[in-house]
């Protein structure tokens, strides 16, 4: 299908036509000190959203108390609707306008709903959490979208691994200094509300940075620059949508995200309490190494990817190991593997959930890379929301607590989403620097479309 390369680059052999881009278009060659601070800036950005984002959790106590009940849940959906539905249309506006009229104001827009939030009520709470998600969605996509534009398409997986790394960093990490603040017992007694307007400070400052540092340069297609009409809102997305190997990406993506988001952050403390009897802090410990692995193997994964310049090996076996880890993780006894070294592996291994995330920008032409990573966040998060629910609905106990089998039961859909991305994975198209090559074009002009020999 089509994948964009640099005029003069060598075009993998297909029957299927590739895109030419234009010189301008083309990732520079070498790493540059200001790119590489731009891509930083939306890294931190990802990372200062993933600790706003989940501040509420740390404030459940005092959040009940103002609101006269916990009313979270329902916040929480919303916010995640709000995020995905939003990830369609921040990928056309980073098409159409480029980062640096985009990311910084999505930046603001995080800093404006958490002073929204701070006013106190519930209706605050609610409305500015998914005035955030609305922003929040221009930290990855963005990020992706300036490494994809401005960093050495070699380096494309290792600095989108390094993104995650981040985010999980802030969902890891970044509730302690929140919980620290406002812990009645600690030291400091800050009100809950003051701990929004800190945020929202930050947000702003780090928009100001952000506007300054990022390239001044428009979208990626011409064609994005003139009049805004409904048919060229539409014709990103059928470009994206029109190529299998996105559907591929995004739905392989997407089971692959779902041993973490749902097995290892929702259900497995649970599992390792109620099926396996391990005490509540020791497997909130097991639990939490999944997310410190994905900080460890996100980078690590996309860093092998662009050595050996093949996705595909990597994706696989990254998958592989996934799959045995998480398997061991359901069957094996408590004690049979030292502690902590199952979810650690399986964390890591989970990088190659990120694999997909490279591949969806290098198999879609590259005036709409920003699009494609608004679809390939939107596929991911509506497999995480078709499964979310039925996964619920095998652990939710009936009346007795469940059994060890019951939970494992449980987990299977997940094993078994895990098994389809790996099938899935071979009908990918290679789309590291290391493809097979054929002769080059020898005109490279602006984008056009060209069979490739």
């Amino acid at each position: 299908m089509p994948s964009p390369v640099r005029a003069g680059a060598d075009i993998m052999p297909a029957a299927t036509p590739v895109v030419v881009t234009s010189p301008e278009m083309s990732p520079p060659s070498v790493l540059k000190p200001l790119f590489f601070l731009a891509w930083a800036l939306c890294a931190i950005f990802y990372f200062f959203q993933y600790a706003v984002r989940s501040a509420p959790g740390v404030m459940q106590h005092e959040l009940t108390q103002a609101w006269g009940g916990n009313h979270i849940g329902g916040m929480i959906s919303a916010y995640y609707v709000a995020y995905a539905l939003m990830a369609l249309i921040a990928g056309v506006l980073l098409d159409r306008y480029g980062p640096r009229r985009t990311i910084p104001y999505g930046i603001a827009v995080v800093g404006l709903g958490c002073l929204v939030f701070a006013q106190g009520s519930e209706a605050a709470g609610v409305a500015g959490f998914v005035i955030q998600a609305i922003g929040a969605i221009f930290a990855f996509i963005g990020a992706s979208y300036v490494a994809a534009r401005y960093l050495p398409s070699r380096m494309l997986a290792m600095f989108i691994g390094l993104t995650q790394c981040l985010g999980m960093a802030g969902a890891a990490f970044g509730s302690k200094p929140v919980h620290m603040l406002i812990d009645p017992a600690g030291s400091f007694h800050v009100p809950w509300q003051y701990v929004w307007v800190g945020f929202a400070c930050a947000g702003f400052v780090l928009a100001i940075a952000t506007w300054v540092i990022m390239p001044r340069d428009t979208g990626d297609s011409e064609s994005h620059h003139g009049p805004l009409s409904m048919a060229s809102l539409i014709q990103p997305f059928k470009t994206v949508f029109s190529n299998p190997q996105s559907w591929l990406a995004g739905v392989i993506g997407g089971l692959l995200f779902l041993p973490t988001t749902i097995g290892a952050l929702v259900w497995a403390t649970s599992f390792l309490n109620g099926g396996k009897d391990m005490s509540m802090s020791a497997a909130a410990m097991e639990a939490s190494m999944v997310p410190i692995g994905w900080v460890i193997g996100c980078p690590l994964l996309g860093y092998v990817a662009d050595h050996l310049g093949r996705r595909k090996p990597v994706l696989i076996l990254g998958a592989l190991v996934m799959l045995a880890a998480g398997l061991t993780a359901i069957y094996a006894p408590v004690g049979l593997f030292p502690p902590y070294s199952v979810a650690l592996l399986l964390g890591i291994a989970s990088g190659a959930a990120m694999i997909p995330f490279s591949m969806m920008k290098e198999t879609n032409p590259s005036q709409v890379k920003g699009t494609a990573a608004g679809v390939m966040n939107f596929l991911v998060f509506v497999t995480s929301g078709i499964v979310s629910p039925f996964i619920s609905r095998l652990m939710i106990p009936q009346g007795t607590p469940l059994t060890l089998h019951q939970f494992q039961d449980g987990f299977m859909p997940l094993v078994a989403g895990v098994i389809v991305a790996i099938g899935l994975s071979f009908f990918l198209k290679e789309t590291g620097h290391h493809a097979d090559k054929v002769v080059p074009l020898a005109k490279p002009t602006a984008p056009i479309l060209a069979a490739a020999h």
